[in-house]
């Protein structure tokens, strides 16, 4: 889904009043599950798509993202749209938010705004392999780049630091999708066995709980509206 919601942001119990109200409506092997996968939830590592090209790489890196537990994908499409496959995302992307920004200069200083440190995946001098990154010393985004060129030059000179991935064959660097895959899957894997605060807040955790249920549940919006008319 992309994230235009400009709703008004309510508080932790206004979201758990909805969400134990659903429960009746569902199915609580369905709701454990749901629960699960939300405990795993995190925004302290986001990733940030600039100009990714194909359609494909757009897919695998929505599911890689999903599968790992990132919530946000935030994307530059100045050069080209970032647009997925249906058949290729197989409905993944509903279960997370892709949040579009107007160029690179607006996402750079929109993570600034939030306090992310800004990370790139490229070779460069002082780069570091994910296994040494430190996820714990704020959060972050990794910033991917076009499939041939890479990150651009205002990424680079934004960067607070640099990812690569040791390569010890002939090829000296990955498609996207699969550059992806391995940088979050080793950094996923650091943040959750780390002591950084990296699972969503309480309230977050109930908003995002809601708005699952309202889609796993034929006529939720309607329920919830006869039963907590505004």
């Amino acid at each position: 889904m992309e994230n235009t919601d400009s709703r008004q942001e309510y508080g932790t119990s206004w979201y758990r009043e909805r969400t134990d109200y659903l429960t009746q409506f569902m199915l609580p092997e369905r709701l454990d599950t749901l629960l699960r996968v939300l405990d795993m939830r995190t925004r302290w590592m986001t990733v940030c798509m600039e100009n990714t090209f194909h359609s494909q790489n757009a897919s695998a890196i929505i599911r890689t993202c999903e599968a790992f537990g990132i919530q946000d994908i935030h994307t530059v499409e100045t050069l080209c749209p970032f647009s997925p496959n249906a058949d290729v995302v197989k409905g993944s992307d509903k279960w997370i938010d892709i949040c579009r920004h107007a160029d690179t200069s607006e996402a750079i200083a929109s993570f600034r705004k939030a306090g992310y440190r800004i990370i790139a995946t490229t070779p460069h001098s002082g780069d570091i392999s994910p296994e040494v990154f430190d996820v714990t010393a704020s959060p972050f985004v990794v910033f991917f780049g076009t499939e041939h060129a890479g990150v651009s030059d205002e990424v680079i000179a934004a960067a607070d630091g640099f990812l690569r991935i040791p390569m010890c064959g002939f090829v000296e660097s990955l498609n996207v999708s699969a550059s992806a895959s391995i940088v979050l899957y080793m950094l996923s894997q650091k943040l959750h066995g780390s002591a950084a605060a990296w699972r969503l807040g309480e309230c977050e955790r109930q908003r995002l709980l809601l708005e699952w249920m309202t889609k796993s549940i034929r006529g939720a919006e309607t329920i919830l509206d006869m039963h907590f008319p505004q």
